[in-house]
């Protein structure tokens, strides 16, 4: 199975992978899951990659998908790199797959990024400044940006505020400072080969990401985690016009199904015309699957 582009409705390039496919099998895994879906009322929550790929296979989508690299304990249930590398090779009609690298193993992130990519073929990166505390212009992550230019394959960024810890006291811990996207600005000048995607609307910096999008070739944003319908107006309007080339389609799976968020794309003022880059072409150009 290869992935076919003239298949495909869409791109989905931001879900999360939470559960290993041992944890999901297991009698605690599926204990957990249950609690999630009743907590979140919703039945999607808890999937596998195995479980990804055929939600997206069955809506003629695909989807780039990833875990967060932690320094402390990983989550018992959560999958490894190599485990999401050696599963998405079963399934590359329906995933692309990214990596995770926690950015302060600098050099030795570097060595595990490489490793990574040369004996799993991930496409991407995926990096979360306010959860792994770092900002992204921080030397410390150099080694591993260099291994990512190296290849000319993208970092997906998380910016803006975060749903972890949101409404908690203190927030969970989690400091927003780190997500803001003015610090990409400084990786994208130091890494011309590496493109960049600013995941998510970034509030409260939406005019920042979109200054900088607009003013670095190899930087995009990925339009994942909020609603459509409460896009600030200036996203709209760059979407519809300097950035049509440049926005993508995300959802931030599980929280939101592709078909929760085209629904509300409908009640923006996205024209009709952008929306086929916006869903499939902007990320199929991006990731060497279709040319300009």
């Amino acid at each position: 199975m290869t992935l076919d582009i003239s298949s495909l409705q869409a791109i989905d390039v931001h879900t999360h992978v939470h559960f290993s496919q041992a944890a999901a099998a297991s009698p605690e895994g599926g204990a957990r899951m249950e609690q999630m879906r009743a907590r979140f009322g919703s039945d999607i929550l808890g999937m596998d990659l195995p479980g990804i790929a055929e939600f997206y296979r069955q809506r003629n989508m695909a989807a780039v998908a990833f875990t967060i690299d932690s320094l402390g304990e990983p989550s018992e249930h959560a999958p490894t790199n190599e485990e999401i590398g050696e599963l998405a090779a079963q399934h590359t009609d329906a995933i692309i797959p990214f990596a995770s690298v926690h950015p302060l193993r600098g050099k030795g992130g570097a060595k595990i990024a490489r490793r990574l990519i040369e004996t799993y073929g991930f496409k991407g990166f995926k990096f979360h400044p306010s959860v792994q505390e770092f900002y992204p212009n921080d030397p410390v992550a150099f080694p591993i940006y260099e291994v990512l230019a190296e290849y000319q394959l993208p970092a997906l960024f998380h910016t803006g505020q975060n749903g972890v810890g949101a409404g908690t006291k203190g927030g969970g811990g989690v400091r927003l400072k780190y997500s803001d996207p003015l610090y990409l600005d400084d990786v994208a000048v130091d890494f011309p080969d590496m493109p960049i995607i600013m995941a998510h609307p970034s509030f409260p910096w939406q005019d920042v990401a979109l200054s900088v999008a607009t003013h670095k070739a190899q930087v995009y944003i990925d339009l994942s985690g909020w609603s459509p319908k409460y896009f600030p107006p200036q996203l709209v309007q760059y979407a519809n016009t300097l950035l049509r080339k440049k926005v993508l389609f995300g959802t931030d799976f599980p929280l939101f199904t592709p078909e929760r968020w085209t629904a509300d794309l409908e009640k923006t003022e996205i024209r009709d015309s952008v929306k086929p880059d916006i869903m499939l072409h902007n990320a199929a150009r991006l990731f060497g699957l279709e040319s300009e």
